[in-house]
């Protein structure tokens, strides 16, 4: 049976990382910033893999965000997953290049499905992570793309099982309601995939102490929190 795991979360926009509560960003620090408080050299010691997701509202500049990269794959020693801005197989190369040994996809699951399909060809499932945000809306589920703009109007059943017709390898669900208020995750979002797909799922929103993670790993369908 594979290791059940712990993911660290950070979130990147225009050079400054940013905390978030339910999709509001926060200035914290730059990259400086980060080392002086976080100290990756010892805390990759305490999680199994990071993720860094540049979250830019405005335009994205792809190579200060890959700089950065390459200065946290540095420190770490652990598994690097990186996203945000996808839209061909050069961003997704570049990501790689620059030190992230996965890339997580989110708007292009919906908008172009078929540049997921071809990541997927090229670079393996066990690449491609599939990140999906979403919140309860009239006692239903919903998925949203870009940053958390746009609704996805598909059933999010049937939206779930279409991307896990796509190849990748992993789902990151990650709740907009919960995000940054530390109140615990949306475990009932786990009814939605229950019997219908065969991947891993990482669950992220909402951790606020031990427990909330704790309980998102006692649960048979999760393979993975985030925070």
């Amino acid at each position: 049976m594979l290791k059940k795991r712990m993911i660290f979360t950070l979130l990147y926009s225009s050079g400054i990382f940013m905390l978030s509560r339910n999709f509001r960003l926060q200035k914290v620090g730059n990259l400086e910033w980060i080392n002086k408080n976080y100290n990756f050299q010892n805390i990759s010691f305490a999680i199994d893999e990071l993720i860094v997701l540049d979250v830019s509202r405005d335009v994205r500049n792809a190579n200060t965000f890959c700089e950065n990269l390459k200065v946290l794959n540095g420190q770490c020693f652990i598994p690097l997953a990186a996203g945000g801005g996808i839209r061909k197989e050069e961003d997704a190369e570049l990501l790689l290049n620059s030190g992230a040994d996965k890339i997580v996809v989110n708007t292009i699951l919906h908008e172009n499905p078929s540049l997921v399909e071809k990541l997927v060809l090229r670079f393996g499932s066990q690449c491609i992570i599939a990140s999906v945000d979403f919140k309860l809306i009239d006692n239903e589920f919903k998925a949203f793309i870009k940053n958390g703009t746009i609704e996805v109007k598909q059933n999010f059943d049937d939206y779930i099982i279409a991307i896990y017709n796509l190849g990748v390898g992993e789902i990151y669900l990650n709740s907009m309601e919960k995000d940054g208020t530390g109140q615990g995750y949306v475990l009932n979002i786990l009814n939605s995939i229950d019997g219908k797909i065969n991947l891993p799922i990482i669950i992220a929103g909402g951790a606020g102490n031990f427990s909330h993670l704790y309980e998102g790993i006692l649960q048979a369908r999760v393979d993975a929190v985030a925070t």
